[in-house]
Formats: structure tokens, sequence, C-alpha cells
């Protein structure tokens, strides 16, 4: 597995973040981490990258124990905080190149007979191949930084701020890539060519990355774990969260005069009535089965014009919302 968590439990004080969660990821997938804010989600990605450790329970990456063989762990996750920490006033390589530094991946191959222009500066990784400033160039046009190279990072958009985040964490070619929050704050556009890098990026590595917005994850991920008060309440993936919500329904009906919720609400089948607006109600239903003409015979039954009526699937945002509710 590239991704193991077994009865995790994290304490800050008396406060529980994380109640024995535990979780695997297999090698190529790519997982959506779904919560609101405050249910766990950066704990966990903190601890799996060992910036902080579990109060108990186990947990490993690429067959690494987080605790025993911490480095090792470094060395195969590539990690995106959800604050994104840069350093504003380096250039984009230069930034990169230092970011290859403290990694501890730097050393460098100075000839004593080459002039200066021709000195190249390599980065080892335990020995087993070298990324030269070759790499560097190469993470700089996979990730869309070819183009504003030239400028200092604080001089940048968000969107490509986060584009500099991901290339520092695809640097050193982790198996695993974990995101924090990835698209937080981006406009349309840029959300858009943010979630189109992290798909190419998830092709060839293990992604995990966590939201609190149901749409990122379907529009990402083929799985989901949803987390709530510290606590997994969903792991499955998006096509089965889907054909949970698949059996319901929604009518959105507008009559000529105001109805009467009492009598919206037994119309078979009908499991909840919510007033919109004006002569507008939302229905619910629980079942696959069509009541719309049960609306309108309600409407003929009651003298009442149907002035619109549309029916709607129960969204993935359904399913999230009845998960973690307090």
């Amino acid at each position: 597995m590239s991704i193991k968590v077994n009865e995790i439990t994290k304490l800050y004080g008396t406060q529980k973040a994380l109640d024995s969660v535990t979780f695997e990821i297999a090698p190529g997938e790519v997982v959506g981490l779904l919560g609101p804010n405050g249910a766990g989600k950066s704990t966990i990605m903190k601890i799996l990258t060992c910036f902080i450790p579990p109060t108990s329970g186990d947990a490993s990456v690429c067959n690494y124990d987080i605790l025993e063989q911490s480095i090792e762990v470094r060395k195969k996750v590539g990690y995106l905080p959800e604050n994104n920490p840069l350093y504003l006033d380096l250039y984009v390589p230069e930034y990169l190149s230092f970011i290859a530094k403290i990694r501890h991946e730097v050393t460098k191959v100075v000839s004593q007979d080459a002039p200066v222009t021709k000195r190249q500066t390599k980065v080892s990784w335990n020995g087993t191949h070298r990324i030269t400033q070759k790499r560097v160039d190469e993470i700089i046009g996979i990730t869309g930084l070819g183009a504003e190279r030239h400028k200092k990072i604080g001089a940048l958009s968000k969107g490509f701020r986060q584009r500099v985040g991901l290339a520092q964490a695809l640097l050193h070619d982790p198996e695993v890539l974990i995101l924090d929050e990835p698209t937080s704050g981006l406009d349309p556009n840029q959300l858009m060519e943010i979630r189109t890098l992290i798909k190419e990026i998830g092709k060839e590595k293990t992604v995990m990355l966590s939201t609190h917005i149901m749409q990122e994850v379907e529009a990402i991920c083929n799985r989901a774990i949803i987390i709530h008060n510290g606590k997994i309440v969903a792991d499955d993936s998006t096509a089965n969260l889907h054909h949970m919500v698949s059996s319901r329904t929604i009518i959105n009906v507008e009559f000529s005069v105001r109805a009467d919720p009492l009598k919206l609400k037994n119309i078979k089948g009908v499991i909840e009535v919510k007033h919109l607006s004006g002569d507008n109600w939302q229905l619910k239903t629980d079942s696959s089965r069509d009541i719309r003409p049960d609306v309108f015979k309600y409407a003929v039954d009651n003298n009442l014009t149907v002035l619109s009526l549309q029916k709607d699937e129960v969204k993935l945002e359904e399913v999230f919302q009845e998960l973690t509710k307090s």
C-alpha cells in the first residue's frame, strides 16, 4: 500500500482531533479527504508527512513507518501544505533549487579546470539517480511555469503560486503526493487549471488531497474519504457515493398561489418540503419514483395552477451534508 493508517488518534490537550482513524490507499489511487473545516484533514496529512506524531496508532507510507523511518517517508512524499509557504523574493528556478538544497539532496560538482559558466549543480537522491538543472526545467514545464520562470514568486498570481508549490512537491519525483486544499482561494479559471494539472499528475502517482468542496472530489478523485469530528463517516468510490443518492430526486415546483406545505408533505413519496420563495417549493423524495403526476393531481384537487416544474437528481453534496451534520 502507498498509504496505510491504522487506528490513528491525535489529542491536543483534551481535544481529540482524530479518533481511531483507519484507511488504506493503494498505488495509483487519487483520493479526496473530504470534511468541513476542523474535521481533522490537515492533522492526518501532517502526521503522514511526519510533521507531527500521532498520540496513538501507527501509519506507513510506501511501507516505511512514519515514526521509525520518518526520513525514508519524507523521501517518498511530496507535500503541499494548506498555506503554501513560499519565499516571495526568490525567482521560480532559484526557489526550486533552494528547496532541493534544504532537502539535503544537493552536492555541487565543480570541475576545477572548467570555467565558472560551465559549472553544474547536481542533485543526488540516495545515490540512485541524479537531478540536474534539467530536472528543475522539466518540473517548471510540467507545472506550466515556463512563462513565469523569470519572475519573482511575489509577482505571481495565487494560481501560479500554487503551481510553484506543486513544483516543489514534485521536484524529487515522489511516489506519493499529499496536497492540503490545493485549490483554496483560486478563481474559476485558476481552479480548472490546477484541477487539470492534478489529474495529469495522478496518472503516474498516488495522490491524496484534502478539500471541503464535493465538486473538487468529483472532478479529480476516484475515491472519497469523508471525515467529521475526527472520525471517518464514509469511505467509498465516488461512483458508489453517487449510488447512495441515485434513488432520491428533488422536484422544484411553482404554483399560481401559495400552497399548503402540510398537504404537499402528504404527497406519496415526499419526505421533505422546503419553501424557496413566493409560490416556489422544493419537494424531496425517498425513491426514484416520478412523483410529478402526483404533484399535478394535488394541484388539480386544490384548484392550483402549476406554472413550472423541474425534476433534479439529489447531488453528492447532499450526502456530504447529511454525513457531517453536527
